[in-house]
């Protein structure tokens, strides 16, 4: 998965682990850094090796470009790294086990070439931003939770535009922050009207902008393959 910051990736593979009802499994890169930088190489090695042996496991791997980054650019560790992913890639594929592995990164212009060729990763799925749908389903799951007055949700959806589904919950969180602060000032229920979020949408800018979304479309026509 590649897309901006915020926009589901994480969700998208513990979705998936939910749907197979298979156990879900996630490394960050920091996991193999304990014994310092010259060990990540080694640490990988190792942790992929045991990760062969799993069955009904998705594998997810975070900030993806820590580990697979360009070989072109970096030094000497990075490199090491990278050769060492690649080297555990068709291994892993050999397993008749089911492992399902899955990577994400905001940053697909820094993995290195090899890792996008066919063969390593069977697809590369764009992760972007929400259409009107996608904000109205999330906007009405958090609204669901809060007491609410005149809410207006077309109008709500129209002023979220280029929020990812990180934003959209930060804009609740201090939502139902503000509403807390109210009821403590009125010693009454308050409850969340449109007139609401236009106060506290200000505070809240959206991820993606234009400039953000037109890279992520070129992206997206570079990289793809599903």
């Amino acid at each position: 998965f590649f897309g901006p910051p915020g926009t589901g990736k994480t969700h998208f593979a513990k979705a998936i682990a939910g749907a197979l009802a298979w156990r879900y499994i996630e490394i960050v890169p920091s996991m193999l850094m304990v014994n310092g930088v010259e060990k990540i190489g080694a640490n990988l090695r190792e942790l992929m090796e045991e990760a062969r042996v799993l069955d009904e496991v998705v594998l997810f791997i975070d900030e993806f470009e820590e580990i697979a980054s360009s070989r072109d650019v970096g030094d000497r560790i990075d490199k090491s790294i990278t050769n060492e992913f690649l080297k555990q890639i068709p291994l892993l594929k050999q397993q008749q086990n089911k492992i399902l592995l899955v990577c994400a990164t905001n940053y697909i212009r820094q993995l290195d070439a090899a890792m996008l060729r066919p063969g390593r990763f069977d697809c590369i799925i764009p992760v972007g931003g929400l259409d009107r749908e996608g904000r109205t389903t999330i906007l009405e799951h958090y609204l669901a939770k809060l007491n609410t007055g005149d809410v207006q949700v077309d109008r709500i959806v129209e002023m979220t535009a280029g929020f990812t589904p990180a934003d959209i919950q930060y804009l609740f969180q201090q939502v139902a922050h503000y509403a807390f602060e109210q009821e403590l000032l009125s010693k009454a229920a308050y409850k969340v009207t449109a007139q609401t979020f236009v106060h506290i949408l200000p505070k809240v800018p959206p991820s993606l902008g234009k400039e953000v979304l037109d890279e992520f479309e070129k992206d997206s026509v570079s990289f793809s393959r599903v």
